[in-house]
């Protein structure tokens, strides 16, 4: 696959995925949530969804270090550590997403129970958590399409055959979704009831986190049996 490579648009791929994730990764410092006066102190944990999306296409950009790794250490070197790497990132992933899904369970349930105890609840949640900054949401995750679809078209320029790798495209999918449907549910719901829909989604998104997490850790299994069969 990386006969005829580009390698100056493989490289401009890398650097893009590289800033999604860190914008993803980096939004809950940028991102403000306390827009108004009727929401003073609203919870960081409310803008989840943006930062679980970050850990998903972080299984992404190990992707293509992955793929590309043959372009800086020799290709027997990395047919013998790639079973091996795959494996402890998936397995930290496959641990973290499992942490990360029961965190926004606990989360989204405190909201509701809150929400739903009217009078003395619903104001707590409402000061808490009704003030969930959607303009500054929906910019970021504008921003990460953006970025998202650039990479798409500089990886297919570097190497059309990237296409014939059938993880990669479905991977790259999955992320573009999830961007879509983070943004869906930022924008279908009232204003106060969006810290529930990004807990939602941020529960979905970590989801395929470990579903995409478990597939890797599978597929390194033979591997590494590879491997230490060869040695």
């Amino acid at each position: 696959m990386l006969d005829n490579l580009r390698k100056s648009f493989f490289a401009a791929a890398v650097i893009l995925i590289v800033l999604t994730v860190l914008v993803e990764l980096g939004s809950e410092f940028f991102i403000d949530t306390a827009t108004d006066a009727a929401a003073p102190t609203v919870a960081a944990s409310t803008i989840s969804g943006i930062f679980y999306m970050g850990v998903l296409d972080s299984l992404v950009l190990f992707t293509i270090l992955l793929i590309g790794a043959p372009l800086i250490i020799s290709h027997r070197l990395h047919g013998r550590i790639q079973g091996v790497i795959t494996f402890v990132v998936s397995l930290l992933m496959l641990l973290g997403s499992v942490v990360m899904i029961f965190a926004a369970i606990a989360l989204l349930m405190l909201m509701v129970s809150l929400l739903l105890a009217i009078p003395f609840g619903t104001i707590v949640y409402l000061e808490e958590y009704g003030g969930f900054d959607r303009a500054s949401a929906a910019a970021t995750l504008g921003f990460v399409m953006a970025l998202k679809t650039a990479f798409c078209v500089v990886l297919i320029s570097a190497q059309q055959r990237f296409l014939e790798n059938k993880g990669l495209v479905l991977i790259i999918l999955t992320s573009l979704a999830a961007t879509v449907l983070l943004g869906f549910l930022h924008g279908l719901f009232p204003r106060f009831l969006v810290s529930i829909t990004d807990n939602i989604g941020a529960i979905i998104i970590a989801l395929l986190t470990l579903i995409w997490a478990f597939l890797y850790l599978a597929g390194s299994i033979p591997a590494i049996l590879k491997s230490l069969r060869v040695n």
